[in-house]
Formats: C-alpha cells, sequence, structure tokens
C-alpha cells in the first residue's frame, strides 16, 4: 500500500513537470519588481534643502524594493490611463530607462513595473568618463526613443525630450534626498560607443545618465 501511494505521488509530480505550460524565455528575462511604497518619504521642503550631487559611491547594493520605489519615483504611472510621475512634451513619454548594475543591462518597464533583461553585461563602466561610473550600484541611462514623438521637427525633438529627461533626473535626485541616497546626473558620456553597446536603433538617442546608490562613508 505504502508502495502504490509512493508511485501514484510521484506519477503526479511527474505529469505536473512535464504538462506544465513551457515557461517563456520573455518570462525568463523579466524581473518583476516589488510594488512601490508611494506612502512613505520625506516632507519636500527638507528633501529640497538636502538635494545635492555625490560623486563617491559604495559598491553596496540596494533592495528590490528601493530600486522599485527609485524607478517609480522616476518615471512610474501615478494615474490612470499610463499617466506618468514625471510630465512629457504632448504626452509622448519617449523616455526610457535603462539600468545599467553589475548583473546587467535592463530596460524599465512602467507598465508592469518590472525591468527587462537587455544583455548580461556588467557595462556600467561605459556609462560615463568619469571613474566613480563603475563603482555605484546602478547607472540610470536615459535614451530618448524618437519614433514615438510624431513628425515635429528634429530639433524640437531634441528639446523636448532633453526637458523631459530632466523632469525625470529631477524625480531621481529628490527620491535619492529622502532616502540619504547617493546621486549625480552626467552628460559626459561616449554616447556613440554606448550607443552601440546597447544596440540602439539609429532613432533612439542617449541624453543623459545617473549614478545612483549608497554613499561611501
Amino acid at each position: 500500500m505504502k508502495r502504490a501511494f509512493c508511485f501514484v505521488t510521484f506519477l503526479v509530480f511527474a505529469i505536473s513537470l512535464f504538462c506544465a505550460p513551457p515557461i517563456s524565455a520573455e518570462e525568463i528575462r523579466l524581473l518583476l519588481l516589488p510594488k512601490p511604497q508611494t506612502d512613505g518619504g520625506r516632507p519636500l521642503m527638507q528633501v529640497l534643502k538636502d538635494r545635492s550631487s555625490s560623486r563617491s559611491f559604495s559598491q553596496e547594493k540596494l533592495s528590490a524594493q528601493t530600486l522599485s520605489n527609485l524607478l517609480w519615483a522616476a518615471f512610474g504611472i501615478n494615474r490612470p490611463a499610463g499617466k506618468r510621475t514625471a510630465p512629457s512634451a504632448m504626452d509622448h513619454q519617449e523616455i526610457d530607462i535603462y539600468v545599467a548594475t553589475a548583473e546587467g543591462l535592463y530596460l524599465y518597464e512602467a507598465g508592469s513595473q518590472s525591468l527587462k533583461l537587455i544583455k548580461s553585461d556588467d557595462i556600467r563602466a561605459l556609462t560615463g568618463r568619469q571613474d566613480y561610473v563603475k563603482d555605484a550600484y546602478a547607472s540610470l541611462i536615459y535614451v530618448a526613443d524618437f519614433s514615438r514623438m510624431g513628425n515635429i521637427q528634429k530639433e524640437e525633438k531634441e528639446l523636448f525630450s532633453a526637458a523631459d529627461t530632466g523632469f525625470i533626473s529631477q524625480n531621481v535626485y529628490l527620491y535619492c534626498a529622502s532616502e540619504r541616497l547617493a546621486t549625480v546626473v552626467r552628460g559626459l558620456v561616449d554616447r556613440q560607443t554606448l550607443a552601440r553597446t546597447m544596440n540602439l536603433r539609429p532613432d533612439q538617442k542617449i541624453i543623459l545618465a545617473q549614478s545612483v546608490g549608497h554613499a561611501r562613508k
């Protein structure tokens, strides 16, 4: 009787294993983040008082919850119909946030609050010409997708995407000030080399990068 029970248990396990729907490569490459915590933080005026740039980073990791909160604050969905925490010209929402960490390069997907793995290489050192960029936990790379901006002139695309990146990077500054994290936004980037490494299309343009992490003590 005991042997029969063990055989049936094994048979059920085998059936569940081999008959379960296969996990797609896309699902393996998608890292779901915790739900962002939107009820915390310090008072705005104190955060503005403490907002600053820091170029000294430790290699301590950010928790998944902190990273989720940070990316939501930067450009997450905060209202129905996909409205975001930062404005964008004509609601084009053309700025993508790529996240470079030691584990790889990811694309922030606001709709699912997740990170999509782009490549498994650590490319942080390529996200700026400064020595400290390789030490910070993450480099956020702000990429404008001009294909989302319709038929407006190229000069307007460049102007609007630069302004929209500024709104997002300031959100990151304010979140970091609230959580006492270190951050600095950077324009000194070898854009051509980085774009090739990220496999960007010709109509995608790197605007700025921003290092985020714990301050070196």
